[in-house]
């Protein structure tokens, strides 16, 4: 069974690219389309909480969250994709990919629809039960993280398998613009069915009822796709990799009692473990960290840039529902131009160029750019630069796609033994979602204005020196990127060790199958 295993590996690496890859890589990355909808709607749904649940009418402007609730509302997310990561990620090295993939996918279904049915009327009930199902929809959200890349890291060839696995990772574009779509058609459904005043004018009439029911039907939509990637989810076949080095080592194990394990059955605590893959794992966890400090502050930035760039009005000048309409308008045009681009780029250019180099440009570029809109930030916020400061804000998120947001998913999917690799690629993420907490609210409050920081707010370092820690903060990414181990081309029996393990492997190894 060794010989058949071997033979397996190497026919999966020399396998032509076929239909069902494609429909693996929409079906694998159905979690990360979820995430990206998610997250671009919510800060859209934010904003209609707000006036919807703490407006004070006797105030000029209209009502927002408390700092509190909103870190809450955005943040608890990130708390459950954190956990759902390290939990699914060792779940999937212990149970088989295939098992635990259909877990995460009905907790995604029923915490979406969840998230749109919060009960009871009072603001302090609605936001409890959301907080609640964003939680959970968040830890579905990331148990679907490192199955998913280790999924299609284990289905693909190996020529064309850094593009497959960024290309899953890409469905986070298509997220963004779903979101973006979706929120678009819903707020100018009602703003034609409703014709509502600028708060300043009607401050009652300016949120009507129906405003209710705008962010319950955005949030539950993102139940749909989901829902119909279940049924191919279930028919996704167990990877043959895991089968081959997991399922099968453990039958033969079984049938000689061996006395002696083999070399490579080390654990993630083990001294082996540290000395092959320890500098390996400490590269992948620290570069995805601090880019998602990065990207996830940007991210939660956009709709207070747009404002301080007069991109968008003043509250008090709309109505809920056009607010939600302005913001998301402008959301998916920069997603349109900077960020889905992005990451196509490195779909079709990470099997050519590699993963390094990628990474290292995109660190690289970020900070240059990030530099760009600090140094001369009073230049962009005078009136007639406003479309100089989105371009650059563009280029910022182009190139985390095409750069390390797409990598540090793609890298941690092939460096790491078959046993151990759903677990190290969680381990991985769940530390980029450590940073994306600190990115989301270590700059709500770090980017607040020393002078007059936002409502319920304590002043803060500003935008324009967050902007500097930032690029501080892609430096260092630059420089941790250098412990990172190159798997372009190779096979992940290669980049593992697990090739090498054995004499008898090593020797077949060797032995190149010839090409089909």
């Amino acid at each position: 069974s060794e010989q058949q295993g071997l033979q397996v590996l190497s026919a999966l690496d020399a396998a032509k690219t076929q239909w069902y890859h494609f429909t693996a890589i929409v079906v694998a990355g159905m979690g990360f389309f979820t995430d990206a909808y998610d997250l671009f709607c919510i800060s859209l749904v934010t904003k209609l909480l707000g006036r919807i649940y703490y407006t004070d009418l006797s105030k000029p402007d209209p009502g927002t969250l408390p700092p509190g609730v909103a870190a809450a509302v955005n943040g608890v997310a990130f708390c459950g994709t954190l956990a759902g990561q390290l939990f699914f990620g060792w779940l999937g090295d212990k149970m088989g990919r295939k098992s635990v993939y259909g877990m995460t996918l009905i907790l995604m279904v029923i915490c979406s629809i969840g998230s749109g049915l919060s009960f009871a009327h009072t603001p302090k009930s609605v936001m409890a039960t959301l907080c609640f199902f964003r939680f959970w929809l968040g830890f579905g959200i990331g148990g679907d993280y490192p199955l998913s890349a280790t999924i299609m890291s284990e289905y693909a060839n190996k020529k064309t398998r850094g593009a497959f696995i960024a290309a899953v990772f890409a469905m986070q574009g298509f997220g963004i613009l779903a979101g973006g779509i979706v929120t678009l058609i819903i707020s100018s459904a009602f703003r034609a069915g409703f014709h509502e005043p600028a708060y300043q004018d009607d401050r009652v009439a300016s949120t009507g009822t129906e405003a209710d029911f705008v962010w319950r039907i955005i949030l539950m939509l993102g139940a749909v796709p989901a829902l119909l990637t279940y049924y191919w989810r279930m028919k996704m076949p167990e990877t043959a990799r895991y089968t081959a080095l997991v399922e099968l080592e453990d039958e033969t194990e079984k049938m000689d009692e061996m006395v002696s394990r083999g070399a490579n059955d080390f654990g993630l605590f083990s001294p082996q473990f540290a000395r092959r893959h320890g500098l390996h794992l400490v590269g992948t966890a620290t570069t995805w960290f601090l880019l998602d400090i990065a990207f996830y502050s940007q991210n939660l930035f956009q709709k207070d840039i747009f404002t301080s760039i007069n991109w968008i009005p003043k509250a008090r000048t709309m109505s809920a529902l056009d607010e939600v309409f302005r913001i998301s308008r402008a959301q998916t045009l920069i997603a349109l131009c900077g960020t889905v681009p992005g990451y196509w780029f490195t779909v079709f250019l990470i099997d050519v160029v590699g993963r390094f180099a990628i990474q290292l440009m995109g660190f690289f570029m970020m900070t240059v750019f990030m530099l760009g809109l600090a140094v001369p930030y009073h230049h962009w916020t005078t009136p007639g630069n406003q479309i100089g400061f989105v371009v650059m804000y563009a280029f910022t998120f182009f190139f985390a796609n095409f750069g390390p947001n797409a990598t540090t998913f793609v890298v941690p999917a092939e460096i790491f033994p078959a046993r151990l690799r759903s677990t190290c690629h969680g381990i991985s993420a769940a530390a980029g979602k450590a940073g994306a907490m600190i990115g989301a609210f270590g700059f709500l409050y770090a980017a607040q204005d020393p002078h007059k920081p936002d409502a319920g707010y304590r002043p803060g370092i500003g935008v324009r020196n967050s902007l500097f820690v930032l690029a501080g903060v892609n430096l260092l990414g630059f420089m941790f990127t250098f412990l990172v181990p190159e798997a372009n081309g190779k096979s992940l029996e290669e980049m593992s060790g697990e090739a090498q393990d054995n004499e008898d492997q090593a020797r077949a190894a060797a032995v190149q199958p010839s090409t089909a």
